[in-house]
Formats: C-alpha cells, sequence, structure tokens
C-alpha cells in the first residue's frame, strides 16, 4: 500500500484562523470533513489519517507556524517513510487571481516563507504543491497585512465551491499522481466573481 502526506499550511491561533495565508489549512480541512477524517494534536503538528483505495493518506496541519513548517514535513515524512514524490503541500499564491487552482510537480517557493523553508529543509524545490490563488488587491507595502487579513463577505461566499474541488484533487494525486492531477484539473477556472 502506497502512503501519501498531503500539508496544508497555515498559523495555528484563533487571530489567524480565518485569514488568507490559512487557506491550506482550510483546504485540508474541507478534504478532511468530506472524507470524516479527524485530526489529533501530535508533535509538531495536527494529523489526520485516511484511505482511498489502496493508498494511504496523512494529513498535516504544521503547528510550528509558517515559517517553520519544513520541520513539521520533514519529521511526518521521516516518521511515515513517506518519499518525497508522494508529498503534497497546500498553499495559497499572490500571484494567481483569488479562487484559481493551480497544481505544479515543483516550483520555486515566489516569496512563499512556507514553502521556502520545505525547501531548505528538504534541500529541494522538487516536490508537488496545490496554489490557491488569494489575489493581490492591496497596495504598495500592504502585502503583510494582505495576506494576514480576513477574507471579504464576497470571497468567503465564493470559498466552499472553490474548496469543494479539494474532494477530487486529493484522491487523484494519490490514485493517479500529479501529471494526470495536473492535467485533468488545471484547466478548470473559477467562474468570475459577480
Amino acid at each position: 500500500m502506497s502512503k501519501f502526506l498531503i500539508v496544508g499550511l497555515g498559523n495555528i491561533g484563533d487571530e489567524y484562523r480565518n485569514t488568507r495565508h490559512n487557506i491550506g489549512f482550510k483546504m485540508l480541512d474541507a478534504f478532511a470533513e468530506a472524507s470524516n477524517i479527524a485530526f489529533e494534536d501530535k508533535r509538531y503538528g495536527f494529523v489526520g489519517r485516511g484511505r482511498v483505495k489502496n493508498a494511504e493518506m496523512v494529513l498535516l496541519k504544521p503547528s510550528t507556524f509558517m515559517n517553520l513548517s519544513g520541520n513539521a514535513v520533514r519529521y511526518w515524512m521521516n516518521e511515515e517513510k513517506v518519499p518525497l514524490e508522494n508529498l503534497l503541500v497546500l498553499v495559497d499564491d499572490l500571484n494567481l487571481p483569488f479562487g484559481t487552482i493551480r497544481i505544479r510537480k515543483q516550483g520555486s517557493a515566489g516569496g512563499h516563507n512556507g514553502l521556502r523553508h520545505i525547501e531548505q529543509v528538504l534541500c529541494t524545490p522538487n516536490y508537488a504543491r496545490v496554489r490557491f490563488g488569494i489575489g493581490d488587491e492591496f497596495n504598495r507595502g500592504g502585502q503583510i497585512n494582505y495576506v494576514l487579513g480576513e477574507w471579504t463577505d464576497e470571497e468567503e461566499k465564493a470559498l466552499p465551491e472553490r474548496l469543494a474541488v479539494l474532494k477530487e484533487i486529493i484522491p487523484s494525486f494519490c490514485l493517479q499522481g500529479i501529471e494526470r492531477t495536473m492535467n485533468q484539473y488545471n484547466s478548470r477556472e473559477p467562474k468570475a466573481k459577480s
């Protein structure tokens, strides 16, 4: 049986719960809820376990805070003996319009501190990630406040529909691999905000 580590990036604590930077947690929560998977407080993070056909999934929400995400990823990859090609990281992306979902099998950190730390700790950028667009509607110098800011009412209403696709993407990654998952889901665009 193959084992996969699915990691949602975010910051723990109520003050971060509904911020754009925590969409990784939100993505993982949406999948876990749809799959009846509960999280337990474990070393370096909150961990849930599930299965899809012959694939075993370990879901991880690091409790290290974003900038040290790599510590949790490395620990659980070693603990569960998950190979690099079976790692999938769910993350926010400023460079994509709100609600756009892009799947990549590798890539640069693109200024994202969580991805940068994972890359440093694993000594490679060659791991799969699902990037969720949060848009870049902030004035110069306002990036940190925007990323750590809460969703608008309009965005909040649109999130469930966009997050629903994770119920398909994660099993697809585990059962079909990254290439077929990219081909299938990167072409789907969100409906325009009305």
